[in-house]
């Protein structure tokens, strides 16, 4: 049996790591997610203006609750800015996302001939010895990452890596979140949930395997409005 290894470089005093500490900024998303992450600052709360850089969050909801709509959203914002986008797409054919986003950049009143050489993508939705090869596709991802310096990631869906071996879900997600923040990307996960779970959990395919990993977790839910308790409070009509 081999000897256990000591990792001394593993072992450091907090204060080593001052140096190297990201500090805590905001990542616009265009979207009122930018209203809910705030910093101390003199004792007082001040907002971030956006998600966290350099976090990587969890999007999951059940079909058809947005999920694919924010995160094209917020990568067309982003390119608007100026920001380097990356999108892993394992659901939605290139050519068919390329038709997607460019009808939503119009629809947000954005020229999309100015942002569409920021948008980097990855295509693992046809190929499946990419989509099913973790280490090429991870070898993959970095190669654009450093390659085209993006700064935000996108992947539709994350669950589209382990669709047919949910035990390794957790093993998967590590993997592609470890090489996300070590490239100190801000990236948004896509994870699909079963319509059996419930709307409010963050629970998706392959049980809490990404939320456990993840820096956090927003979830989607769709909800018919039935009453005037509902109209009121997400100010649209019975019906809608």
């Amino acid at each position: 049996m081999e000897e256990p290894k000591i990792h001394k470089e593993a072992v450091k005093e907090l204060a080593e790591l001052s140096e190297v500490a990201p500090a805590i900024e905001g990542v616009s998303t265009g979207t009122k997610l930018d209203e809910l992450f705030f910093k101390v600052e003199k004792g007082k709360k001040k907002p971030l203006g956006g998600v966290p850089k350099g976090g990587v969050l969890n999007i999951v909801g059940v079909p058809e609750s947005g999920k694919s709509v924010l995160v094209e959203q917020i990568a067309i914002h982003q390119a608007s800015l100026g920001s380097k986008v990356l999108f892993l797409t394992t659901e939605s054919p290139a050519n068919f996302l390329y038709t997607a986003l460019k009808g939503k950049a119009e629809a947000m009143g954005i020229d999309f001939s100015k942002i569409e050489r920021r948008m980097v993508v990855v295509d693992a939705s046809i190929d499946e010895r990419l989509r099913e090869d973790l280490p090429s596709l991870l070898a993959t991802l970095n190669y654009a990452i450093k390659s085209r310096r993006t700064n935000v990631c996108v992947v539709d869906s994350i669950t589209g890596l382990y669709e047919h071996k949910e035990i390794m879900a957790r093993s998967i997600v590590r993997r592609v979140y470890n090489l996300l923040k070590r490239e100190m990307q801000t990236a948004f996960l896509v994870s699909q949930k079963r319509s059996s779970q419930g709307m409010e959990t963050s629970e998706a395919a392959g049980g809490l395997a990404v939320a456990h990993i993840v820096d956090g977790t927003i979830v989607l839910e769709k909800r018919i409005i039935t009453n005037k308790f509902e109209e009121n409070l997400y100010r649209m009509l019975v019906g809608e």
